[in-house]
């Protein structure tokens, strides 16, 4: 039975604290692995991991070009890279800014719907503008769950606004319910998605 065991999370402006909690709350054995980018200026360390590491019990680390990605386990993207996934692992770039960022959330968020379809939970936190939109479309299209978190919840509600405005979300959460929603999601089954395998535009979108 195929499970979804890619989960894939886009914050910005807010989203820092969110993470934390979702970090706190999810049991080190989730069985799925976790990508997030987290929209931070070029020059800005690459932290994030050590704070979610000393809140949670599931293991962050940033993300390393051509690694070779495991369940329970949250892979961050560093500054100035942007983050993809293949099958089996991931890709680390300096492609072109998407949406004025990079790290863009709708780059993983593409990649991983067409790697990984139905397997695939996208989660759209706190933060300005839109980026993350497109990215949670394609995760619906090719037969993903969409999960958006409240914006009367967020501390910056853009992101998850116009997320909502453009996709039909699966799933609508305060942060303290994050954890405890993809840790039930990642034990249902997944569907098959009936979604052609070959696309053409997503594929020459996520090679730029």
């Amino acid at each position: 039975m195929a499970t979804r065991d890619i989960i894939v999370i886009g914050a910005s402006a807010g989203g820092s604290d969110v993470l934390k909690t979702l970090a706190r709350n999810l049991p080190p054995n989730i069985d799925a692995a976790i990508f997030v980018v987290w929209h931070l200026s070029p020059d800005a360390p690459g932290v994030l991991p050590d704070a979610l590491n000393r809140e949670g019990r599931v293991p962050a680390k940033n993300a390393t070009d051509g690694e070779k990605f495991k369940p329970c386990r949250i892979y961050v993207a560093p500054p100035e890279h942007h983050l993809t996934l293949e099958r089996g692992c991931f890709r680390m770039a300096k492609g072109p800014k998407e949406n004025r960022f990079r790290p863009a959330v709708d780059p993983l968020f593409r990649s991983a719907a067409y790697v990984y379809r139905e397997r695939v939970i996208g989660v759209i936190l706190s933060g300005a503008l839109d980026d993350g939109t497109s990215g949670l479309w394609s995760v619906k299209r090719f037969g993903g769950m969409a999960v958006v978190q409240d914006p009367l919840d967020a501390e910056f509600p853009s992101m998850p606004q116009n997320a909502l405005q453009a996709v039909k979300a699966d799933h609508v959460a305060a942060s303290s319910e994050l954890a405890g929603l993809l840790v039930r999601l990642t034990r249902e089954e997944a569907k098959s998605s009936e979604v052609p395998m070959k696309d053409e535009l997503t594929e020459i979108e996520i090679r730029i």
